[in-house]
């Protein structure tokens, strides 16, 4: 067996000393009153707000449902915007537990908006044909089933969607048109 060092075992026996009288000279009850409770408190109540957050944008999104239901808004955008809506009201009950928890949210909400403009101006396109889509089907220029010339292309219209409408041609050609060129364009039905 190797003799061990005396300067080590002065030095382990020193460390030891140290921590032994350390942790006799903490309060407990200043520590739990400092540091455990607030904490606690919080986090309980990040979670409570998340819970009921949660709760209740998914009360506000049936009602939205409803509310453009009984509107007769068509059915792919009252779900499109029904996600949208659930989307936003939970990035808002998130961002307010990280509050609760103490998190600086100024900097999440910078980079949250910062982020949702470089993906706006990334899907600039895609975007437009979005929003020319909701258009469609919120203003109805023309209807499933219809014959229509939109885009320099004549045919029926067999179905409109959030980004693109499919057509079929007189000589039974199904054609695809997205929806930005059909709403900024001239329709003629």
């Amino acid at each position: 067996m190797a003799e061990e060092n005396p300067i080590t075992e002065a030095l382990a026996d020193n460390k030891i000393t140290e921590t032994v009288s350390m942790l006799e000279n903490v309060d407990v009850q200043q520590l739990t009153e400092t540091y455990v409770l607030p904490w606690s408190i919080n986090i309980v109540m990040a979670i409570a707000i998340f819970v009921i957050g949660k709760f209740f944008a998914g009360i506000l999104v049936k009602i939205a449902k409803k509310l453009m239901t009984k509107a007769s808004v068509d059915g792919i955008l009252v779900n499109f915007i029904g996600s949208i809506i659930k989307t936003v009201l939970l990035l808002f009950v998130v961002v307010a537990a990280l509050d609760q928890l103490g998190v600086d949210t100024t900097s999440l909400i910078a980079l949250i908006g910062a982020a949702g403009l470089a993906i706006g101006l990334a899907l600039q396109g895609t975007l437009q044909n979005l929003a020319s889509g909701v258009m469609l089907i919120i203003f109805r220029p023309f209807n499933s089933g219809d014959f229509v010339e939109v885009a320099g292309i004549s045919g029926v219209a067999e179905q409109i969607g959030i980004f693109t409408t499919t057509m079929r041609t007189g000589d039974n050609r199904e054609i695809i048109v997205p929806n930005g060129e059909i709403f900024g364009g001239t329709i003629t039905n």
